[in-house]
Parts: structure tokens; C-alpha cells; sequence
């Protein structure tokens, strides 16, 4: 469906620097209507303009920030460059999607571990986070990572997911903070990380994967890889065994699966509850070794 009255059009086309020929409206996502552009200069573009046009908590700020920086991180395209951003509006170039092949999820293993071995030398990252719709504490630190993580990541969130938690359920959690530097494994550097990176945050096409709707931040690695392995990946086995030959994992790096699981299993709590209280408790358990 071609649209003309809901669309940014004339912000866009400042942005762009061109005219906009047609417009297509592919519906809405939480707060913000997405669309599908043709400019007059014959690009295709995908546009995430915030309900109303202003994206007063930064949201799609920290999205362009993120996808900017994974992009100075890793020349290989596996980042979509950021076509234009401007307070509520995010364009990116419109991807194609195509079916996932073994050898496609094999180039992205090694593409994702190439990335992981970059280093920001800091956890966090430099502007307010956002995962979804849930602010995320994203002040920078150096130090260890399972301090970072208990302090920056999982105890914001316990508070808020308490209610639906129940008693039992928080005193799991509290668990894992105070054991936490007992259970985050080895000392790694600080990685340059998507931090949201489920199955549906990559986009297959002809090119390869393509990594969308970041989280980004300083992290630590085996936090991406446990997030694809939270909904399923397609080809989860060729990713990672394609990534552990540029960079294998330290030691016992799949039980810490849990733990790294365990923060987004806290998001889908605060933005959902049901299911995913079993699913966060259980993690919380696994990752104490229960």
C-alpha cells in the first residue's frame, strides 16, 4: 500500500537530499511505524519513524549510535550502514531477505567472531541505552565484566521484575549477584557486542547475515552467542562452529549460557511476565549450577 499523509516525507527528503517517489507502509512496531522508501534517485530504503515523529526517549538515537559503532568496528557489511538519522527517524538501506544456507550461517560465524575480537577496552558504551523498549544502564566502566553485568544489567531490571517474579523467584536472582564472580568465567577484554542478539535481529539476504536492532555496548562475547541460542538460530551449529575457528570461547563457555540468558530472560519478564518467569527463574537456577 502506497501512503502519503502518515509518512515524514519532507523530513526524509531533507535528510536524503533527494525527492521521495513512493512510500509503503509496513505497519507498526511498539512505538514507531515502519516503512518502506523509494527515492528518486532509485534507492530503497527502510525507515523507523517514531509514532507522532518525535522519539522523545532517544530510542532510535541509541539504535543509529549503535549500529554506527558495530559499523567502524567491522568493514565487512555485516552492519548496515545508517543512510540518515535525525530525532525520531532512522534509515537504513532496504534489505532483501532470503532463505539461511549452511554456508551463509558459516560466513556469519566467522564475520560475528572477527567482530568479537575487537575491543572497545571499556564496558557500556557512550550514549543511554535502550533494549526494546526497557532503558538500559550503559555508563561506561572498566573492571570485571561480572560485577559490570550484575550492577549495570541484571540488578536495575530485579526490582521492577519482582512482582511477577515472587519472593522465590528474587531470591534466585539475588543468588546469582552475589555469586556472580564465582560464575562469569574467565577474564576476557571487553568486546564490541549487538546485545539484542536474537534470531530475529539477523536478517539473511544474498550478501549474507546482516545484524539490525542492536543493543550495542561494551560487552562480554558469549553474551551474543547465547542470544541467538535463547529463540533458536537457524543454523546455530555451522555459527558456531565457524566462530569457534577464528575465536574460540574460553573453557565451560556453555554453562555460562544461562547467565548470559538470564538478563534478556529479566527484559521479557518486565515487558511480558507469563512464561518467562519459568524460563528466567530456570536460568537463574541452571547458571548456579542447580
Amino acid at each position: 500500500m502506497t501512503v502519503a499523509g502518515p509518512a515524514p516525507t519532507a523530513r526524509l527528503e531533507s535528510l536524503l537530499g533527494t525527492t521521495i517517489s513512493a512510500v509503503t507502509d509496513l505497519g507498526r512496531s511498539h512505538a514507531w511505524t515502519l516503512l518502506r522508501v523509494r527515492t528518486a534517485d532509485g534507492r530503497d530504503l527502510f525507515v523507523k519513524a517514531a509514532i507522532g515523529h518525535h522519539d522523545s526517549d532517544g530510542v532510535l538515537d541509541a539504535e543509529a549510535a549503535g549500529l554506527r559503532w558495530l559499523g567502524r568496528a567491522t568493514p565487512d557489511g555485516l552492519v548496515p550502514a545508517v543512510s540518515a538519522a535525525d530525532s525520531g527517524l532512522l534509515v537504513l538501506p532496504w534489505l532483501t531477505e532470503t532463505a539461511p544456507t549452511a554456508a551463509a550461517a558459516e560466513r556469519f560465524g566467522r564475520e560475528l567472531a572477527a567482530l568479537h575480537t575487537t575491543s572497545p577496552e571499556y564496558f557500556g558504551a557512550g550514549w543511554p541505552g535502550w533494549i526494546a523498549t526497557v532503558p538500559q544502564d550503559n555508563r561506561i566502566e572498566t573492571g570485571a565484566w561480572g560485577d559490570w553485568y550484575a550492577r549495570r544489567r541484571l540488578a536495575p531490571l530485579l526490582p521492577i521484575a519482582a512482582p511477577r517474579l515472587g519472593p522465590g523467584g528474587v531470591r534466585t536472582v539475588e543468588r546469582v549477584l552475589a555469586e556472580i564472580d564465582r560464575l562469569a568465567g574467565p577474564a576476557e577484554p571487553p568486546s564490541h557486542i549487538h546485545g539484542d542478539l536474537w534470531s530475529g535481529n539477523v536478517l539473511w539476504t544474498e550478501c549474507g547475515a546482516r545484524l539490525i536492532d542492536p543493543a550495542a555496548h561494551g560487552g562480554h562475547r558469549e553474551t551474543d552467542l547465547a542470544m541467538l541460542a535463547l529463540f533458536g538460530a537457524p543454523h546455530l551449529d555451522r555459527i558456531l562452529a565457524a566462530y569457534r575457528e577464528v575465536a574460540p570461547p574460553a573453557a565451560g563457555w556453555q554453562e555460562r549460557v544461562p547467565l548470559h540468558q538470564l538478563y534478556p530472560l529479566l527484559v521479557h519478564v518486565v515487558l511480558y511476565g507469563g512464561s518467562y518467569v519459568g524460563r528466567t527463574v530456570a536460568a537463574a537456577a541452571a547458571a548456579l549450577g542447580e
